[in-house]
């Protein structure tokens, strides 16, 4: 029996999660209807919007996202340290930009105080909504349910939109987490929607790319702030230069006229990872087949198991082995 979201979630293992949603139906998210002949294009911006403005109201952060035509890939960095130090006014300030609370939670927005018998529901409801604005299941549902319904009144229908669940894996080091980051970032080429990740819309190294031209980075995503070391901010532990290039030379290789011709092992984050460059393509083409709700190094994998109250660890997967 499946486990629920909150019991996959171990922010003592890692902060760091990959999300994937599918739609149920035959007329795609985006992209063209073979049936109809209407075009869907517009809805991938709709996502991108939306998450994008999600990431300013919840403590959850965007390390990488790709919209594609039925389905879309997220990569989440969840900042609980930022959400401890919100105030109460933070907390209901952010979650009246989704919905419109209680009247105790207008009321001391209105008035910066309520009745002093009112305070302890006050009190619990703040932590209620703090809690949930570090909750991936809330962030999805928020990002889902209005596309859904947006979808639903432009098709004139009713009905389930998404699958009942969308899929979560833990990305448990650094390795997982670069490979996965570039997986969802070359799904378009991968794909052949797109042919360089420059030019790959609804993407988030669209966005990175456009913004290292400055140079700088987008400020909607969170930033790559160099290789680990002490005192380090909160960011992606890698060089963005490095990135942008292993993703490039990726992107290249994956193409059927381009494979082979670039040694993707030269470049710093997989010396500094110990990936071989074969092994670096097969994980980064094949990342969701062989991977299951965790993924990392044998002994970060039995943590987060033991963490999660698994009664055995899954066996390891292909994926798994390649990152060893």
């Amino acid at each position: 029996m499946p486990k629920s979201r909150s019991q996959q979630i171990s922010l003592v293992d890692t902060p760091y999660y990959h999300c994937v949603s599918r739609c149920v139906r035959r007329a795609f998210l985006c992209g063209d209807d073979a049936v109809t002949g209407q075009n869907y294009e517009h809805r991938r911006g709709w996502v991108e919007k939306r998450l994008l403005f999600l990431t300013q109201v919840f403590a959850i952060q965007v390390c990488a996202y790709a919209v594609m035509s039925n389905h879309t890939h997220v990569v989440l960095f969840i900042d609980e340290e930022t959400a401890k130090n919100w105030s109460a006014m933070d907390i209901i300030t952010r979650w009246h930009q989704l919905h419109k609370g209680t009247l105790i939670t207008q009321q001391y927005v209105q008035n910066g105080a309520v009745p002093e018998h009112l305070q302890p529901l006050l009190d619990a409801t703040i932590e209620t909504y703090r809690q949930r604005l570090i909750d991936i299941s809330w962030f999805m549902r928020e990002l889902n349910e209005s596309i859904a319904r947006q979808a639903n009144q432009e098709d004139n229908c009713t009905g389930r939109f998404w699958e009942g669940r969308f899929k979560s894996q833990a990305l448990l080091d650094e390795a997982a987490l670069i490979a996965c980051i570039a997986y969802v970032d070359l799904n378009p080429i991968r794909v052949k929607i797109d042919h360089t990740p420059e030019t790959s819309h609804y993407t988030s190294i669209k966005q990175r790319i456009a913004a290292a031209l400055h140079p700088e980075q987008p400020h909607n995503l969170l930033p790559f702030i160099g290789n680990p070391r002490q005192h380090q901010p909160k960011g992606l532990p890698f060089q963005l230069a490095d990135y942008i290039e292993l993703v490039d030379l990726t992107g290249r290789i994956l193409r059927d006229d381009k494979r082979g011709h670039i040694d993707v092992s030269l470049t710093p984050i997989l010396q500094r990872l110990n990936i071989p460059s074969d092994n670096w393509l097969i994980i980064t083409s094949e990342f969701e087949q062989h991977t299951h709700i965790a993924v990392g190094k044998e002994n970060n994998l039995t943590r987060y198991y033991q963490h999660c109250d698994y009664q055995r660890r899954p066996k390891i997967t292909q994926t798994q082995k390649l990152l060893a």
